[in-house]
């Protein structure tokens, strides 16, 4: 009950402190303008966690995950973007978001690869962003997300987007898979919750900062979904 009223309580509040500065039909339209750009940075993503062989799950390629954060970009991103030339960091921020940590890169190889597609403003932004969401270094996972990584988090553009972006695909993917590890992660990612949100949310008006409630109820409709039903196990 504290669980549901918690989580319910917090994407109120959310409706309450988001701004929406720019359209969804403007953020599509500038999706379709940097549509070569974007397709490049996916495939050089994709290709840079083939090359250390990452699996998702043992089974699917890393891109596979990176597709699922991408998306929440894709059908959420106008709701916390505030302006054009925001976009491709963004993109960027999503499909890097795990070079650092797993794909033995370093800030300024990201950094590098951003300049790529951006200039100096918007690679120094896209690359905060993977920083953000780089674990720490820990003996275990509290340890490796503690306050200062989630601190980070709260003082980088876009990255509370980033992580509840990545936090919705593994919770997704964890519910509708709840076999063996997935089911474990399932009932981490599920008591972890409230303290995530919590650690994960600015008081801010800059929408950059922002957590879209839709995106908060998304996780929230996987992780009830996947409860089992007492009343029918009883029986």
């Amino acid at each position: 009950m504290f669980f549901l009223s918690y989580v319910l309580t917090y994407s109120y509040l959310c409706k309450k402190i988001i701004h929406y500065i720019m359209t969804e039909q403007e953020f599509q339209d500038y999706i379709q303008k940097y549509h070569k750009e974007l397709e490049e940075i996916k495939e050089s993503a994709h290709a840079l966690h083939e090359h250390v062989n990452q699996k998702y799950d043992q089974v699917h390629p890393y891109g596979f995950h990176l597709d699922m954060v991408v998306d929440s970009v894709f059908k959420y991103g106008h709701l916390v973007c505030a302006e054009e030339r925001d976009v491709l960091p963004l993109f960027f921020g999503a499909y890097y978001h795990d070079s650092i940590e797993d794909a033995r890169q370093t800030y300024n190889d990201v950094n590098k690869i951003a300049h790529r597609w951006m200039g100096d403003r918007q690679s120094y932004m896209a690359t905060e962003i993977v920083y953000a969401l780089t674990n720490d270094k820990g003996r275990n996972r509290a340890e490796r997300a503690g306050e200062k990584y989630y601190r980070g988090i709260r003082k980088t553009a876009y990255a509370p987007f980033v992580k509840l972006a990545d936090r919705l695909a593994n919770i997704t993917y964890s519910c509708e898979h709840a076999k063996g590890d997935n089911g474990h992660m399932r009932k981490i990612y599920q008591m972890e919750l409230p303290h995530f949100l919590d650690s994960i949310t600015t008081i801010s008006k800059d929408p950059r900062f922002t957590l879209p409630h839709v995106m908060v109820d998304a996780i929230l409709d996987a992780v009830i979904d996947s409860e089992p039903s007492v009343g029918k196990s009883d029986k």
